[in-house]
């Protein structure tokens, strides 16, 4: 049985596993995200050492992800940018390294072990502080000529814009709910959250009930054009916010009065929630390390 060892590497805390070729986690652990480059390569150099029978080493993270290894763009984990990160793995491990964005790797664990497995033309959104996602053609991933495949929050969806601020990741991720609900009440965004939003509009509060009808409208006005520059066989949604019971429902009847409006509209998008979540960047990446040298 193969094993591979996977990183995935956030802003607080890094993820370790050892993984098998049939997606069964036999390891696992997660250790608070190293403050400089030396300290994460220490950190992933002597969690190699517990495995040492391992095919490679497979690597979540944030980032657009070149296919040479370096991480462009910016995030929590600056020092991850410009290095060929990749190359310096694979140097103090010894080993195959395959490197990709985390969203992307979410991506991957759907196509090989969750909601779009034996699919092959699939969407993935995750929604949270932004909107990120990953596209797959043919069952192959789609990076984009700019590495940019998959950057679904950057879509406009008025032209009556100003900023950065209205693109789709600030008008319909969950973050935007908490700025919008704590701008109708006057309070510090910083003292609200999503789940605390929806309890209060479950209870019956009507700025939040407002504010979430308007949050699923703007997913489902953006899921709609998703699905018709693309046609895909499912767009799955992940995130924080894939866990409620109720989300697929509410997106579902907004793209019913969307595609009840709309009467070129023949086909209403098909979706659902990711089911690997917690675990979905460290399997995924670890299936795109198998894709990539077994050309599966």
């Amino acid at each position: 049985m193969k094993k591979y060892i996977a990183f995935d590497i956030g802003g607080t805390f890094v993820k370790c596993g050892i993984v098998d070729e049939n997606a069964q986690i036999l390891h696992s652990t997660k250790e608070k995200t190293p403050k400089t480059l030396d300290g994460l390569l220490d950190l992933i150099e002597k969690y190699r050492e517990t495995c040492s029978d391992a095919e490679g080493i497979a690597i979540s993270s944030c980032g657009a992800v070149s296919y040479d290894g370096v991480v462009y763009g910016s995030s929590a984990l600056p020092y991850i940018h410009g290095p060929n990160i990749k190359k310096l793995v694979s140097e103090r491990a010894k080993l195959p390294v395959f490197h990709e964005n985390d969203a992307n790797c979410a991506g991957y664990a759907e196509v090989w072990k969750g909601a779009a497995q034996g699919k092959k033309d699939v969407m993935v959104m995750v929604i949270g502080t932004g909107i990120g996602g990953s596209i797959f053609k043919d069952g192959n991933l789609h990076k984009g000529a700019n590495l940019h495949g998959g950057e679904f929050g950057y879509m406009l969806l008025s032209t009556n814009f100003s900023d950065s601020n209205d693109v789709w990741a600030r008008t319909a991720s969950t973050k935007a709910l908490v700025r919008k609900v704590a701008k109708a009440k006057q309070m510090d965004p910083e003292v609200l959250s999503g789940e605390e939003i929806f309890a209060m509009a479950d209870a019956g509060d009507k700025d939040c009930m407002k504010a979430i009808d308007e949050f699923y409208h703007l997913l489902a006005v953006g899921i709609y054009n998703l699905h018709y520059i693309y046609d895909p066989e499912i767009i799955l949604i992940g995130g924080g916010i894939s866990a409620r019971d109720d989300l697929i429902v509410n997106i579902n009847k907004k793209l019913d009065d969307i595609v009840s409006a709309i009467d070129l509209a023949k086909i209403k998008p098909r979706i659902a929630t990711c089911e690997l979540r917690q675990n979905a960047n460290l399997l995924g990446a670890v299936y795109g390390f198998m894709k990539t040298q077994n050309q599966l």
